[in-house]
């Protein structure tokens, strides 16, 4: 069974999409078969991989028109892209039943196929994104490591709770990813410190260091690994990959026991 993880902020800038894109490929490199989900209007995901324009999206996937058809990038990671179209998804399936539950059942097929699903969610809590958290089994919050992006977490958190009452009991929010993290900075060493009491051991021990390399390997269409293997950014992504996997697998051994 995949293990479904929507990463998710409605503030820009956290580097959302640049944690979509490098723990997917960090999952890869732990030879975990991988499909990344491009689900925000701006396809940013799709063009930071040099993705070419596909016949078949996530917009025509949820408008019920093809079934999902992933694009390889390279061993053990595939995608969903996205398009511009997709922006006017959410008024077209406005009046469609059961539409919070679109996602879940696109999924359904490939449910064996994958290790990890992850999802790169818009920065808003529409249609989109609610259909995400539908279909999910965690939600992951990367959060830039400034003042600002203190505001809105409560948001999250008040959402998630709303999901999984009403829609998906299996919901959790299951890790939040530091990022931009610069450990001289006392401001960055006070927010992840705000973080840590509001939300425990949840949040990651890896944190993402500002470096250079991960702004730049989305200009030439590539990860952080493929683009500068012994950068920072590799370091902590596959640091994080192995982090992501170790809690996953030790919530699986959890949940077994409790069956017995």
């Amino acid at each position: 069974m995949s293990v479904i993880i929507s990463l998710l902020n409605h503030k820009g800038g956290v580097g959302k999409t640049t944690s979509a894109i490098n723990i997917g490929a960090g999952l890869a490199k732990l030879d975990k078969k991988v499909l990344l989900v491009d689900l925000d209007p701006q396809a940013n995901l799709t063009v930071s991989l040099g993705i070419p324009r596909q016949k078949i999206t996530i917009y025509e996937n949820m408008r019920g028109e093809a079934e999902i058809t992933p694009y390889t990038v390279k061993d053990n990671l595939d995608v969903v892209t996205s398009t511009l179209d997709l922006s006017g998804a959410e008024m077209e399936l406005i009046n469609e039943a059961g539409r919070e539950f679109i996602m879940r059942e696109l999924f359904e097929p490939l449910e064996h196929e994958y290790d990890f699903i992850i999802i790169d969610c818009p920065p808003s809590l529409g249609l989109l994104t609610l259909n995400a958290l539908t279909a999910s089994n965690y939600v992951y919050i990367p959060m830039q490591t400034e003042f600002l992006a203190l505001q809105g977490l409560a948001k999250i958190k008040q959402i998630t709770d709303k999901v999984r009452f009403r829609l998906n009991k299996k919901l959790h929010i299951g890790g939040v990813i530091a990022t931009m993290y610069d450990a001289r900075k006392v401001l960055n060493r006070d927010v992840v410190d705000t973080i840590k009491k509001y939300f425990g051991d949840r949040v990651f021990k890896t944190m993402i260091r500002n470096n250079i390399s991960l702004a730049e390997a989305p200009s030439v269409r590539k990860d952080i690994f493929e683009y500068n293997p012994r950068s920072s950014g590799a370091k902590d992504y596959l640091a994080l990959s192995k982090e992501i996997v170790e809690r996953v697998d030790n919530a699986g051994k959890m949940a077994g026991a409790k069956k017995k």
